[in-house]
């Protein structure tokens, strides 16, 4: 017979004995993670300031309607943006704050989108006129592109700006239903102005494609819709994701807005109409690279959150058969566990540093572009798009894996992992649909293959460096063996071969392409720069102590591993791998390379979450409470519930009573038969 136990208090001292058994020092994960102690002191400094404020309580967010959700939005804008002038936070500091915070606010779209186009492409004069009541708030912008007939195709937007040479003046107008600007962050009631893409009209009706337009959209005395655009809220999303988000539509019935509002840092129209093009036609493409390259950190933190939630939870958690000591199994014990959740350790790891690699080299794309030098526009515009799909598909699945491996209790609002999978899953869409992205993806990639087929001693760019491989008469393909799944480095060639090899094969079959090609292709090439990016991460781990760079040496080897896991139908198509009619099966190396790796990470597993640094309070989850007494949190919680505060039955007297009395009326004609 099992023991007598006390689960509450058990699973206080489950999460403590694994914490004690970890074999790394959670300081020095954190440290990591942050790139720096003064980056998390920086955070712990801004988390503290965040806690005190009554206004940012989560308590009773679960409860509140979509009125209620934005009302308390702007109430939390307001109160970050005074703490911002009041502790003269930067941008950074401002952008942490947010991350902290982790609630989906208006303002995201002003600082996420407005404010950087605005700065990357504005005119000099624009920027003198409205860059200080920009970066001070003083009016509240949003990104009008998306339409209801057209989405990712800018080409095909049917808003149009037409120029006006007598008034100096654009018209903007809506010709259509379908082009009525549509899911636009912050427009449904909050921003003032916006940044419209349109197609730019010339006097001669000569339409020379979307461009960018600033335009008022209402009063700045009483926040009333300007004459001429109709504006509003187009109501829920799935699932009750980003309820507090105003989402909206506007249609523009030929409203005039002077020359000079027209973004032309790189392109413009003099003031007879006379249109100056662009150094580089994709230019305008730097907004929306811009909030790219942010999404990828951003998907990194975001499954940091939810795998700290499903990490303790699992850890805590006793189901099933007795162990050792006669309890029931920790769930996480369990390979079906581990094996699902210690990837998502490893992606988030992975994520969170790529964020800040990919942000370094936008950066310095901007200012190659400022200096006029577009040359590498088209590798980083591909990289981007590969990566955005690859961390946004990644994110939403990893959410739902982990909370699936929370049971039953995954599905309650209080386990915290529903609201991030229902806020983050548009992700998935937004800044363009992750499979139009892919056929991005493998126009560059083809282009590349081309061009070393045409001129192979032409230097490849970081992004393309894997076709080298193919280079030569014939280029000697690795031999896998079991040692193969135990190094790194060559997993990284492995899956850097089978990028290469996927491009050249769709090179000799684009005549007669099958369905997924994009797909597979583009997921392809980009997972094989991640793993180089893997393995620099990987090389530079000598600078830490020795547990610290064993352990994360293992955690980047697990990443790398499932990666080519998930490749083996690529790995056997082009013969990397290969099953002769009496020969073992070439794969089982791999899986069992996977579950000796997870076997290694599974101790430092509860340290290298807890390394995210998410307190209670940050987490908002009642089962990834800090001190493991989830089940005590989670009845805390209940009580909170309005249907618990209520006395009696709500409906009860004018639905649920004539029923029961109905159907008892009805069962007792039946009996009285008999």
């Amino acid at each position: 017979m099992a023991p007598l136990l006390n689960l509450s208090a058990q699973t206080a001292i489950d999460l403590k004995d694994a914490r004690a058994q970890a074999a790394v020092d959670q300081q020095t994960m954190r440290d990591y993670l942050f790139a720096g102690r003064h980056n998390w002191e920086n955070y712990e400094r801004i988390e503290n300031i965040l806690r005190k404020e009554p206004v940012f309580d989560k308590s009773h967010r679960a409860f509140i309607g979509r009125v209620g959700a934005y009302k308390r939005a702007l109430a939390i804008t307001k109160r970050l943006t005074e703490l911002q002038r009041l502790h003269e936070w930067t941008k950074a500091e401002t952008s942490q704050a947010m991350s902290i915070l982790s609630e989906v606010l208006p303002i995201l779209l002003h600082d996420v989108a407005f404010e950087p186009v605005f700065l990357g492409q504005g005119s000099s004069d624009l920027l003198e006129e409205y860059w200080d009541t920009v970066t001070h708030k003083g009016i509240q912008g949003c990104y009008l592109q998306t339409e209801l007939g057209h989405g990712t195709n800018v080409a095909r937007l049917e808003t149009t700006a037409t120029y006006l040479p007598n008034t100096q003046q654009f018209e903007i107008h809506s010709p259509s239903l379908t082009s009525t600007k549509w899911w636009i962050g912050a427009l449904g009631k909050t921003a003032t102005h916006g940044i419209v893409q349109a197609k730019l009209i010339l006097p001669g009706g000569k339409d020379m494609g979307p461009h960018l337009f600033l335009v008022q959209l209402r009063s700045l005395e009483d926040h009333t819709l300007l004459p001429g655009i109709i504006a509003g809220d187009i109501g829920p999303k799935a699932g009750g994701g980003s309820a507090a988000l105003d989402n909206g539509y506007a249609r523009f019935d030929h409203v005039r807005i002077p020359r000079k509002n027209m973004f032309s840092k790189f392109a413009e129209i003099t003031e007879d109409g006379q249109y100056i093009r662009p150094a580089n036609p994709k230019h305008s493409f730097g907004g929306m690279m811009y909030i790219r390259a942010s999404m990828i950190s951003t998907a990194g933190w975001t499954l940091a959150r939810g795998i700290t939630i499903a990490i303790r939870y699992t850890t805590v958690r006793r189901q099933g058969e007795p162990d050792a000591n006669g309890l029931e199994r920790q769930v996480i014990t369990y390979p079906s566990t581990y094996y699902r959740l210690l990837p998502i350790i490893s992606r988030s790891y992975v994520f969170i540093g790529l964020g800040r690699q990919t942000t370094k080299a936008f950066s310095t794309l901007g200012e190659r572009i400022d200096e006029g030098d577009f040359s590498y526009l088209a590798e980083i515009h591909a990289t981007l798009c590969g990566l955005k799909v690859l961390v946004s598909t990644t994110t939403v699945r990893d959410l739902e894996t982990a909370r699936r491996a929370m049971g039953g209790h995954g599905y309650s609002a209080f386990a915290g992992i529903g609201r991030l999978y229902a806020d983050y899953l548009p992700a998935v869409t937004y800044e363009g649909d992750n499979f139009v992205l892919d056929g991005q993806v493998v126009r560059a990639a083809l282009k590349s293959y081309n061009l070393l087929s045409s001129a192979p001693d032409r230097p490849l760019a970081s992004y393309s460096n894997y076709l080298r491989l193919l280079k030569g008469d014939s280029p000697k393909r690795p031999m896998i063996s079991e040692s193969t799944w135990q190094d790194p480095r060559a997993i990284i060639h492995l899956l850097e071969w089978r990028a290469a090899l996927a491009v050249q094969n769709y090179a000799q079959t684009a005549d007669d392409p099958d369905a997924s090609i994009n797909q597979r292709l583009a997921k392809a090439i980009t997972e094989a720069f991640v793993a180089t990016q893997v393995g620099e991460m990987i090389a530079d781990l000598n600078s830490l102590p020795q547990s610290g760079a064993r352990a994360l040496r293992d955690l980047y080897h697990l990443y790398l591993l499932t990666v080519a896991e998930e490749a083996l139908v690529d790995l056997f198509s082009f013969g990397l791998l290969r099953h002769g009619a009496e020969a073992p099966d070439p794969a089982r190396g791999l899986r069992l390379a996977i579950k000796a790796n997870c076997l290694r990470v599974l101790p430092n597993a509860v340290a290298l979450t807890d390394a995210f640094s998410l307190s209670d309070w940050t987490l908002d989850s009642a089962l990834g409470v800090f001190d493991g007494r989830v089940y005590e949190e989670l009845w805390r919680r209940v009580q909170l519930e309005p249907l618990n505060q209520v006395d009696g039955t709500p409906g009860y007297e004018e639905s649920l009573k004539p029923m029961l009395l109905e159907g008892r009326a009805i069962a007792s004609r039946l009996k009285s038969r008999l």
